[in-house]
Formats: C-alpha cells, structure tokens, sequence
C-alpha cells in the first residue's frame, strides 16, 4: 500500500486563519516498519510551486502515526506567518497621477486606482513522505515513493465560528469561498463576486475621506476576468448625472494587462472613496461642483460589459449644522483587507502626559562662588511624553452596521485616516495613517427592538508618544 494523502482542505482559496488540516497514511508501512515517522515538506511561494524545482521550502515536519496509523498535520501556525496585510500601495499603481516607486511609496489607502497585493496572498504545496527503519535500533529511512498535494492558495483572512463549513464524501472541509469568486450578472438572481469586507455594500463618507475596497481577481473561465471597473455618479432622484468613470484593469493603471498566475494578481485593490476619485477623476470633480452628487456606484465589469461582482454604493454625507470634526477609522478586516468608518458626531480628545522628574541644585555649585539663581533649584521635569486619546460617536446605524463594527472591536491593526490634501513637493505622506489602539473593550451589540435608536462610543489611543525635549 502506497503512501496517501486522506484528507485535504476541501477548496484550494482559504484563508490562513482556519485549521489547514492534512492527513496522510501508508498502513504497510506503518505495520511493517519501527521508528515510522510521516514528513511533510512545506513549500510556500509567489509563483505557482514546481515541487521537482521549487527552492520555496520553508520547513519539514514530522509526525508520529496515531492510533489508525495515520498521519496529521495542521499547518495553520506555520502559514498564517507568509501573510500579511498591505499597508503600501504597490509598485506600478499611483498617488495623484504620480507612479509608486521604490523610493516614492505611499499608503495604500490613497491609492489612485488599481493596486496589486505584495503580501496577503501565497501559494502552498507540500510533498508527503514516510520513513522508518527495519529493526527497532535501525537507522530512518525513506520508504516508497511520495504524495504531493495540491496547490492551495491562502489569503490573510481568518474565519469566526459561525462560519458554515462544507464537509464532503471523504471528509475533507472547509469555508465556501467561491462567493468571493468573479462571475457574470446577466439576470436578476445571478450571484456575482463578493467584495472582500463584510460591510454593508451602502457605505457613507465625506467628500474628502480616503479608502480602497479589495476582492479575489483570480481568472476563472471567461466570463469572470476583471476587465475594468466602473463608478456612476446620481443625484438625489437616482438620476444618473456626468459621465461615468471607466478604468480599464492595465498595468498603467496599477492593474494587470495580461493575467499571470504570481500571487500578487490573484487579489487587487482599487481606491473607491471620495478622495481617491479627486486625485485624479475630472468626472468626479465635475460633478461635485455640480452640488447635487448625492451618492455613486462602483463595480467590476467583464470584457463583454457584465458586472460581475457586487454594487458599492457611497453616498457624501453632509456637514454636520452643529461643527463637528470627522474621525475616518481604517481597521483590518476578517478577510484580511481595510474597512472603514467615518465619525461624524460628537468627539473629544484628551491628553495624558507621563514624565520624569528630578531634583535640580539651587545656584551654582561648580563655581569659584556660589550665585543663587531663581530658575534653578526644586523639581523638575526631565523629559514629558504624551499621549493623545479620542472618544468618538456614530451617527444612528441599523442592526446590520452593529454586527460589522465587532470586526473594529476583533481587529489587530486600526488607523486613524486623514482626508484630501495639498502635499508639499517631496511630501514623505506620513502625515495620513496614524497608528492606533482601540482601548474599548466591550462591546454590546444593539438592536431595534432593544435599544430602538443604535449609536456607538468608541475610544481610541494614539500609539505613538509625543516625546518632548529632554534637559
């Protein structure tokens, strides 16, 4: 009996946050031999995995048959480190028309159009082995010939318990991430993509609020190839006004001209929001002057002119009457990629210094002659480091806007996001993503019939410190 492979994840896009369950068994093996240990070398790359050439490996793995002989792996801890989120826009894509470079980087969220991904999809493949010895003090070896699995592809995601998993005839599960894949909408019913955020596809922001929304672009038949997206604007009436925007998926444009299969294609990013627009849309700025743009749509279309993922509306909200300040809040969502939240009601910032202190010396002690000086002497401050706090409010939100903020709560990494600017030339950028900590840590979903009128507190902390000069 050869070596196996019994058990797989049932699809080959998963996230990395979930069990990346392999089982493997050669029970000839295992009966015959001493010392047997099953070997798992692991392959993680950017191109697709030749194992008779890969040089990708990161790592062989052992393990002990269990009590039915055979082998089980669970490679979870050791991918989900391949991953990470994109805080930079890629190579090729633009800021205010300006192409990204090596050297004149800025943050993804203010990416202009299309960006590829550098760091949140990778490719994996492992090749099974067997290995025992013929006496109980004998010398492992390699027996029978190996298994390699299939190339599976992991995204920076992870999936919540109440997530469903489909388990087929041989046992292998997963989560269904075919909603994520691009198809054509040609009738009402038709699933198309699913964007990659569990956010309502209604979103609210400011004429001057930053963003980007995020989706699989693997090319999967024909009718689902990304060929470019499209933004609509409307008036108040659902009237189409302006000319539309049209942004074909090329290399010029931050894209890709010509698929390949290299990991950094299979997920794109494109910036949607109202800043992003007025980097470079003549469309989008001719109909803001207009006044009457009241929201717009965005989506990916085939070649044939198809949608083929979800509609993305974003409706301008108004200045507040009452003055106050916005706060846009970016967090890392569950599927790896940004969401975002603008405040716009009621906030408040406080400081909070922290210092050392000592005790100086009255006049002057390392003279010929003692001068007393009334500056000198007492307590005092050898360096104050602060940190600024901001509590801030949602406007009213329905049920469905609760549930997504418990992803802000969940999140590891949260931003607070500066909007539209005149950049100094040479402008480093760091002025727009300012890194946070969320101090909240309850949270109490709402409901309608519980709280009737839904609003939000939040609390987050600056995760920098002011340090101020030291004496």
């Amino acid at each position: 009996m050869a070596l196996t492979i019994e058990q797989e994840p049932l699809y080959t896009l998963n996230t990395v946050g979930q069990d990346v369950i392999f089982t493997v068994l050669d029970a000839a093996t295992v009966s015959a031999f001493f010392n047997v240990k099953y070997v798992a070398q692991v392959y993680v790359d950017t191109i697709d995995i030749n194992l008779a050439t890969s040089t990708a490996i990161v790592g062989t793995f052992k393990t002990t048959p269990n009590n039915a002989g055979a082998g089980m792996f669970d490679f979870r801890p050791i991918v989900e480190s391949f991953v990470n989120p994109d805080n930079l826009a890629a190579l090729g894509s633009s800021y205010k028309t300006t192409a990204t470079t090596a050297i004149k980087t800025h943050p993804l969220h203010l990416v202009d159009k299309y960006s590829l991904n550098d760091n949140v999809v990778r490719y994996l493949k492992i090749r099974f082995k067997v290995q025992g010895s013929t006496t109980a003090t004998g010398t492992s070896a390699i027996i029978g010939a190996s298994a390699d699995s299939s190339q599976f592809t992991l995204f920076n995601g992870y999936l919540k318990h109440t997530d469903l998993l489909i388990r087929d005839v041989d046992g292998n599960f997963g989560f269904n991430t075919s909603i994520f894949n691009l198809d054509e909408f040609v009738s009402p019913g038709d699933i198309v993509g699913k964007y990659l955020t569990n956010a309502p596809l209604t979103q609210y922001a400011n004429d001057k609020d930053y963003g980007t929304i995020s989706f699989i672009s693997t090319e999967t038949g024909t009718d689902g190839i990304l060929n470019r997206m499209k933004v609509k604007y409307y008036d108040s009436s659902g009237t189409e006004i302006g000319s539309e925007d049209d942004i074909p998926n090329t290399i010029a444009n931050g894209g890709y001209t010509t698929f390949t299969t290299a990991t950094k294609n299979q997920l794109i990013h494109f910036g949607c929001y109202p800043a992003n627009l007025r980097n470079w849309s003549t469309n989008f700025t001719a109909v803001l002057a207009l006044g009457t743009l009241a929201y717009y749509e965005v989506y990916a279309e085939n070649a044939a002119g198809n949608r083929i993922t979800d509609r993305l509306r974003i409706y301008l909200l108004c200045p507040t009457l009452k003055g106050y300040e916005p706060i846009r809040l970016t967090w890392l969502n569950q599927w790896g990629v940004w969401d975002y939240y603008t405040f716009t009601m009621k906030s408040t910032k406080s400081i909070s210094t922290k210092g050392s202190t000592y005790q100086q010396l009255a006049g002057t002690w390392n003279e010929s002659i003692y001068i007393p000086s009334g500056y000198k002497g007492g307590k005092k401050a050898f360096r104050v480091n602060a940190m600024e706090k901001i509590s801030m409010n949602t406007d009213f939100v329905n049920e469905t806007e609760s549930e997504w903020f418990e992803e802000l709560i969940n999140s590891p990494e949260v931003y607070i996001l500066e909007g539209f600017q005149q950049d100094p030339t040479f402008s480093s950028l760091n002025t727009y993503v300012t890194p946070a900590r969320l101090t909240t840590s309850n949270f109490t979903r709402k409901t309608v019939a519980n709280d009737k009128l839904i609003q939000y507190t939040f609390e987050v902390e600056k995760s920098k410190t002011l340090r101020t000069q030291s004496v």
